[in-house]
């Protein structure tokens, strides 16, 4: 690899959820310039191209801002759930190498050839969709860091039922929101039908730690689950005591007109 070749840009974005996929593909195929191959559209634009999944990822190789903002503004247009923070992954790349590889934040690719581009960027939009899922699981835990503390201090969360019930509501969205898409972090379907691609895919998903990142995900969580039941057994007990002492009240009650009636007819 000679050393005046120029390194360009390729850059993957998580925009939502998903993409109505049939829709956007319907769009982008007026253009003339675009290709659908399984659960993947390759578009070329001008000097470089975007590999769009529908798991709401598109990954850009050497694409001027300009136009990248363009496909932004389609792409918005089939969005759905859009997330309100996008979340971003950069890495220079240069073709000419002697082989394709993952090396020191940079992708060295032998040529241009548009498969490896899709090989390549299935490793790379399941990276940032991870990156995704992994913030959304952190901000929970922390943002619930509190409640466990509480409970280890006073042997309570010290959280109304409604309160409790709206924390368990948002914990089991983010957990079920990263199950239900969870298989998008296995090896993607596209290559039962090009199995030649595969041992490039794995190059990118080796280096990007896709498998080691999937497993500490799945234990923040479980972490997640763990205080969702912690917060349904707080809720049970705060029910049970709101039960005890309505009990208790009323025997009270009972007791009193006992006494008075008792009293009456005494005198």
């Amino acid at each position: 690899m000679s050393e005046n070749m120029e390194y360009l840009s390729c850059q993957a974005v998580c925009y939502a959820e998903s993409f109505n996929f049939l829709g956007l593909s319907g769009a982008l195929l007026t253009t003339g310039r675009c290709a659908c191959y399984r659960d993947v559209i390759y578009l070329e634009v001008e000097q470089g191209s975007c590999a769009i999944f529908p798991f709401g990822v598109a990954v850009y190789w050497n694409v001027r801002k300009d136009v990248v903002e363009r496909i932004d503004e389609q792409l918005q247009l089939f969005a759905l759930r859009a997330y309100p923070e996008r979340e971003t992954e950069h890495y220079p790349f240069i073709h000419g190498c002697e082989k394709n590889r993952f090396t020191h934040e940079h992708i060295e690719l032998v040529d241009n050839d548009t498969m490896t581009l899709l090989a390549f960027s299935h490793a790379l939009s399941q990276s940032v969709k991870l990156a995704m899922f992994e913030r959304q699981a952190q901000q929970t835990i922390e943002e619930t860091a509190a409640i466990p503390r509480k409970l280890a201090d006073t042997g309570s969360t010290l959280l109304s039922r409604r309160q409790t019930a709206r924390m368990r509501g948002k914990l089991f969205l983010t957990k079920s929101d990263i199950i239900l898409k969870y298989e998008l972090l296995d090896t993607p379907e596209f290559f039962w039908e090009y199995p030649e691609l595969e041992p490039v895919y794995q190059i990118g998903a080796h280096y990007l730690e896709l498998k080691q990142r999937t497993e500490i995900l799945s234990l923040k969580l479980e972490t997640i689950h763990e205080l969702f039941q912690m917060l349904a057994d707080d809720q049970k007990h705060q029910h049970s005591s709101t039960l005890e002492w309505i009990i208790i009240w009323l025997i009270a009650v009972e007791i009193i007109i006992f006494l008075v009636n008792d009293f009456i007819l005494a005198h």
